[in-house]
């Protein structure tokens, strides 16, 4: 973790940013990731929600599901599945790199606008829309990460996603997915491209 004035690049997109917002994230300000996964709920249409259709539609001959329930079980259990992901990377955070800033209350930027680019083509191909890539000025900490290092979404043991989130707090060694956290005063000093209007 380091402190000081610097320039980042951040994708944006889930809400517009104009130019001279300034943005302040600390420790009590939760970001998307953390509404994402800590505060979505999954329904059916019948209101149940996973654990309901599990027991409501659970037979002898196994669990019945129609299209709507097996999408409601499946999201649920990829959303259930990264939000472990993230409360073990934010548990070895706040015992080992406790001035780090945590995943859940930043804001996520580039070193580079190339770098950014490479987030651009990582987005586009899970088709999520982005709207702009700005440069920020930040005055703050910020922590150099590897998204490829964290913790995976699979059944393997807690004690091996323990051990693979101290790999990532180690910080970005193999440079394969960089991230930047960023916390602080964050201003928007360019809007360097803006999809929304082309």
């Amino acid at each position: 973790m380091k402190r000081n004035d610097f320039n980042a690049y951040h994708i944006v997109t889930n809400k517009e940013m104009s130019l001279g917002q300034i943005i302040n994230f600390d420790n009590n300000q939760k970001n998307n990731l953390y509404r994402f996964f800590f505060e979505r709920e999954r329904f059916n249409s019948k209101g149940e929600d996973f654990i309901q259709i599990l027991y409501n539609h659970f037979t002898s001959e196994g669990l019945n599901l129609n299209k709507e329930n097996a999408k409601v079980v499946v999201d649920y259990a990829d959303q259930t599945t990264r939000a472990i992901r993230e409360v073990i990377t934010e548990m070895v955070r706040l015992q080992e790199y406790p001035d780090y800033p945590s995943r859940l209350s930043c804001l996520y930027a580039a070193k580079s606008y190339d770098e950014a680019l490479k987030w651009k083509e990582l987005f586009d191909s899970y088709n999520r829309k982005v709207m702009q890539i700005v440069k920020l000025r930040v005055v703050g900490n910020y922590f150099e990460g590897d998204g490829e290092l964290l913790p995976k979404a699979d059944g393997v043991p807690f004690s091996q996603k323990i051990e693979q989130a101290r790999e990532y707090w180690r910080g970005n060694v193999k440079n394969e997915l960089p991230e930047l956290l960023i916390n602080g005063e964050i201003e928007v000093v360019e809007i360097i491209h803006d999809y929304t209007i082309e």
